[in-house]
């Protein structure tokens, strides 16, 4: 298993195929919510390679902290990160990187969080309120961000007019919908991303720097 590159780097190039004049710029992405949201998920469903986790088998004790009400066929939790890669175009290449949702494990979102230059925030309209800590913490370090509401079965629909004004979200801020299990959904959420960091960069009166 390969070790995830730039854990806490900046993006970079790397080389690509067998032609070392060949280069693509890779960059660093954080997929973020709350406890149970689709962040593994949505990782697994676009890497290109075997993604990297760290899920363990919830514990009667973890149970008895984890809201597992909307989510009860849930049996294991990410206690480090989820790893994944996916190659936009021959140009881009992104690392994915999903953290933890539980509170007790939020110590290793500073270390996730370097380097990334910009995060999806998995939300989930049943509690829409568990996202808003990782919104907190992307616009604390001024780092671009999309919402994406992801479509659990049998999950209230709203209008996204609605959820953008039950979250507070800038209008600025891409406010999306995604089945984390669908690739092609994925796809499009990440390529949203990427096209708001680069949007971003292109006003230099918004500039933000990447930590």
């Amino acid at each position: 298993m390969s070790t995830p590159p730039h854990a806490t780097g900046d993006a970079a190039s790397i080389t690509t195929g067998t032609d070392a004049t060949q280069r693509a710029t890779s960059a660093k992405i954080i997929v973020a919510g709350g406890f149970g949201v689709g962040k593994t998920t949505l990782v697994g469903a676009i890497s290109e390679i075997t993604p990297l986790t760290t899920e363990e088998v919830m514990t009667a004790p973890s149970m008895a902290v984890d809201d597992t009400q909307h989510v009860p066929d849930k049996t294991t939790t990410t206690v480090a990160m989820d790893f994944g890669r996916i190659t936009i175009d021959p140009t881009l290449i992104l690392y994915l990187f999903g953290t933890p949702g539980q509170d007790r494990f939020a110590f290793m979102w500073d270390e996730l969080f370097q380097g990334a230059i910009g995060a999806v925030v998995l939300a989930d309209t049943r509690r829409l309120a568990d996202c808003f800590a990782a919104v907190d913490y992307a616009e604390a370090r001024r780092l671009p961000y999309v919402v994406a509401l992801n479509q659990f079965p049998g999950a209230p629909t709203y209008d996204l007019d609605e959820v953008r004004q039950a979250l507070r979200m800038p209008d600025g801020v891409p406010l999306l919908s995604c089945d984390a299990r669908n690739r092609d959904d994925v796809r499009l959420t990440l390529i949203g991303l990427v096209e708001h960091v680069l949007n971003r960069r292109r006003r230099p009166a918004l500039a933000i720097p990447i930590p």
